[in-house]
């Protein structure tokens, strides 16, 4: 089981060693057939490589044998939700619920199952009212997100982000803007979530307030990080996109220059990286992060 969470993390070696786990999950059901919790960690491995024919069988089998244990549900509910039958995920996380009525993280897991079908409806117009049903989903969204944070609030960062991207949806801004003021403050918080609070609070301060330049330097601390993650990826992609549009039509723009540079000097590219730093600083002629850059990289080069 510590090995299958592992892989979740996409910054850990066993990331890329998918197949020893599933040889473990194998091994355990050859000793225990009836180890119910085997059969759906098992079963979500086997989907993640398209054999779904017997990860369904395997889910179903360890809902018939585990059907009392909250673990067995939420990763059975798992399995449903990213096969898509999102109400089947709702009723068993429910379910585990009712065994496990505290759980911060069922109640992440079923507000993530409630987003999921407000995306479904498409955005909302903001010239013109929510639906009905998607009031309904933003206050279930809001309420199980709440619930999942209220009781560690340092910890529970991603039912915050989470909470914070459904005000966006129902226009509550400021609301939306205090969560992301408090998260960027936290520290020795795992770097993945620093990455995606970085590629979150980015995001709403470029196309929700219009600011670049708090945007960029968000997205600039993103890619910093070392750690390999989906979120770093995308930091990179929106400053790659950013500094090519600016540069489009502003060729002369230092931030955008050494935005450039930072991304070539991340891509190993030394000798673009010392040219676009170069150019950087013959506008920006003492910015202390180019030349600190600059020097680095010819020592280096």
């Amino acid at each position: 089981t510590v090995l299958s969470r592992l892989e979740k993390f996409s910054g850990t070696p066993e990331s890329h060693e998918r197949n020893q786990s599933v040889r473990y999950l194998r091994r355990v059901l050859e000793l225990d057939p009836d180890d119910s919790m085997a059969m759906v960690l098992l079963a979500l491995k086997l989907k993640a490589r398209s054999e779904r024919e017997e990860a369904n069988k395997l889910v179903e089998q360890a809902l018939q044998k585990g059907s009392k244990d909250p673990y067995v549900l939420r990763y059975s509910a798992k399995f449903y939700r990213e096969e898509g039958a999102v109400e089947k995920a709702v009723n068993l996380l429910k379910l585990a619920l009712e065994l496990t009525p505290h759980s911060c993280f069922l109640h992440h897991q079923i507000g993530i199952c409630y987003k999921i079908k407000l995306t479904k409806l498409g955005n909302r117009n903001s010239h013109s009212p929510a639906t009905q049903q998607q009031t309904e989903l933003i206050s279930q969204c809001k309420y199980h997100f709440g619930k999942a944070f209220e009781c560690r609030p340092r910890s529970a960062i991603r039912p915050m982000l989470d909470f914070a991207d459904i005000c966006i949806r129902s226009g509550e801004h400021k609301k939306a803007e205090g969560i992301y003021n408090n998260l960027v403050k936290l520290e020795d918080i795992r770097p993945e979530n620093i990455q995606q609070i970085c590629l979150q609070a980015g995001s709403f301060e470029l196309y929700q307030k219009g600011s670049e330049s708090s945007a960029i330097s968000l997205f600039v601390k993103g890619v910093k990080i070392e750690y390999d993650s989906r979120e770093r990826k995308m930091c990179k992609e929106k400053l790659e996109k950013w500094a090519d549009n600016k540069l489009r039509y502003a060729p002369r723009d230092s931030k955008a220059l050494g935005v450039r540079g930072l991304l070539y000097q991340l891509d190993g590219n030394k000798s673009k990286a010392i040219e676009y730093f170069e150019k950087a600083l013959e506008i920006d002629h003492e910015n202390e992060e180019y030349l600190r850059a600059l020097s680095q990289l010819r020592r280096s080069h």
